[in-house]
């Protein structure tokens, strides 16, 4: 009898080869870095050092047009291409964001274009200005 959706070991391998290179042509894709930052703290704000936190060598990250890709057209964060910091860019509204979700993390990508490799980066948006309902006794 034979069994529909399982792939044999000649199509695996040749999956496999096709997804090392695929990522090899693409360029390289390194870990994920994961900062917190409050929610509405004020434009400008640093969440982490990137540069640092993923070994980068911040003296080559103008040169190689390190940068944040994001999907909408004014990303809530920002990189400083002289020292590696990520700071907030506008002023981040969680519930608007993330509407009523219990978790809030905005997701970024970064990229280094000389050789393209690509980093990603989330954001945890705490939420600082809704407070546990208080019950009288």
């Amino acid at each position: 009898m034979e069994q529909r959706g399982c792939l044999t070991r000649r199509e695996r391998t040749q999956w496999m080869v096709y997804v090392m290179v695929l990522v090899t042509v693409c360029g390289r894709v390194s870990a994920q870095v994961r900062y917190s930052v409050a929610e509405e703290v004020k434009e400008g704000t640093a969440v982490g050092n990137i540069a640092k936190d993923l070994g980068l060598d911040k003296t080559t990250l103008k040169e190689r047009g390190y940068r944040i890709v994001y999907s909408s057209t004014e990303p809530p964060f920002r990189v400083n291409q002289d020292d590696g910091v990520l700071y907030v860019n506008r002023k981040i509204d969680r519930e608007e964001t993330c509407d009523r979700s219990k978790v809030c993390v905005i997701e970024l990508k970064t990229v280094l274009e000389n050789p393209l490799e690509v980093h990603y980066v989330a954001v945890d948006i705490l939420d600082v200005n809704d407070h546990a309902p208080i019950f009288p006794e």
